[in-house]
């Protein structure tokens, strides 16, 4: 039974990564062969299925996280990103620092990547923590369940745009009906689970590499004005790029432009270039000298970016092993409500594959029949799914190790923290929908 395998793998990784200590990417590829051995992928297949798996995960994220990671080290180094913790703990003060955070997130990550906006944000809270002396967790965690509801619920995500396509709804109401049910189970999950005992007992420190360790004084920081300039100018450029390719149709060499622009990889190196430039003489007195923190940023990233990379060796091996056509062939003939069903499905899918497009893409193909004549709104539908595809993050899942490393977490305080918040949110997620779809009813008589 293929979703036996998926658990018995679990848990072999599980015990590989804590009774024996090996190494989370070898682990991970060790497990992900013995699952394509069980699930009859050819032998000769399966070093392609692997390499596959790493490229497409490596290849969507190295880019990304390397240059965030830059990016993060040259504000650190010179003192950009503590300008700016400053200034929120100056607007927030130290007792709502968390709610900074949540704001921040939910305004950056509406449009962005869970794992862009991660690495933007990230270098601000390691530089709170910091300077107020506070908890990782109790900083880091809200920014994070905030930056995975936005990535999760609302389009223009890949997964929630994929399903409107596919319910053929509107993604600026899916957008619209999304905020009244992301933001306040975001924000109910963010601001609460800091404060679980099994949480606040945990007290992981900053990884080494990925911040300046050095406390500036008032006159060595760059100006507010050049640090939030820097730190906002790939998100107005991912930002423009989304919005253009949602307000208009059609094909033109301008489009082309902005979206090339607008594109993450893109964005961060020029924001690289514009750190450089703006911040590189305050970190020293030439190209070297910040070639060097480059050079810190990037060594610290590269143990990550290997697990990232068999976490997406793992996920790939469980789709090409019929996993997913497995479960949908086993849902079909469900009779539950088309909503509750979509949910679960998709909840499925996400614990069986780790990806939430995966979850999303699938579950949406389950549903779709039932849609027809049931007087379901799509948008809701739509956010159905994208809610149950956040649920249950653990080892299958790419975006749960880039999690636990940043936050300097085992495998095991990583489940409790990341999969139980992602669970959570789902469920809240499939009450916020159940919610609008009941007051479109009543508007609609």
């Amino acid at each position: 039974m293929p979703l036996l395998v998926v658990g018995l793998s679990v848990v072999i990784l599980l015990l590989l990564m804590t009774r024996l200590r090996l190494n989370g990417f070898a682990a991970l590829l060790l497990v992900a062969v013995g699952v394509a051995l069980v699930q009859g992928i050819p032998v000769a297949t399966i070093p392609d299925v692997l390499s596959e798996g790493i490229g497409d995960q490596v290849g969507d994220t190295m880019l990304t996280i390397g240059l965030g990671a830059m990016v993060g080290r040259v504000m650190g180094d010179s003192g950009a990103a503590q300008r700016i913790a400053g200034r929120l703990l100056d607007a927030f003060g130290p007792r709502w620092v968390q709610v900074a955070m949540v704001v921040t997130a939910m305004l950056i990550g509406v449009t962005m990547f869970y794992e862009v906006a991660f690495i933007i944000i990230v270098p601000i809270a390691f530089t709170l923590v910091r300077v107020t002396g506070a908890k990782l967790l109790w900083i880091g965690l809200p920014m994070s369940v905030a930056l995975s509801t936005m990535h999760s619920f609302l389009p223009p995500h890949p997964g929630p745009t994929a399903v409107a396509a596919t319910f053929h709804a509107s993604a600026g109401l899916t957008l619209f009906y999304g905020l009244f049910v992301a933001v306040p189970a975001g924000a109910l999950v963010a601001l609460t689970w800091p404060r679980l005992p099994f949480v606040a007992r945990l007290t992981p420190s900053i990884p080494k590499g990925l911040v300046s360790e050095r406390e500036f004084g008032v006159e060595e920081m760059p100006g507010l004005g050049w640090s939030l300039c820097v730190a906002l100018f790939p998100v107005v450029l991912i930002v423009a790029a989304a919005v253009t390719e949602m307000a208009t149709s059609g094909e033109s060499p301008l489009l082309h432009a902005v979206a090339f622009i607008g594109s993450a990889p893109i964005a961060l190196l020029l924001t690289l270039c514009l750190a450089v430039w703006a911040f590189g003489p305050r970190i020293g007195r030439s190209l070297s000298d910040v070639g060097a923190s480059c050079t810190s940023a990037a060594q610290a990233m590269a143990m990550i970016l290997l697990v990232i990379g068999a976490g997406g060796a793992f996920k790939n091996v469980l789709v090409e092993g019929g996993i997913s056509d497995y479960i949908k062939d086993t849902t079909d003939g469900w009779s539950v409500s088309p909503i509750v069903l979509a949910w679960l499905v998709a909840v499925v899918l996400r614990i069986a594959l780790g990806s939430a497009t995966v979850a999303v893409v699938t579950a949406s193909g389950v549903a779709l029949p039932l849609l027809a004549g049931s007087g379901i709104h799509p948008e809701v539908m739509v956010l159905a799914v994208a809610c149950g595809s956040i649920a249950f993050s653990h080892v299958n899942d790419p975006g749960f190790w880039l999690f636990k490393e940043y936050f300097n977490l085992s495998v095991i305080e990583a489940i409790k923290v990341r999969t139980s918040y992602t669970t959570v949110l789902a469920v809240l997620g499939l009450g916020g929908v159940l919610v609008v779809e009941w007051v479109l009813d009543v508007l609609s008589q």
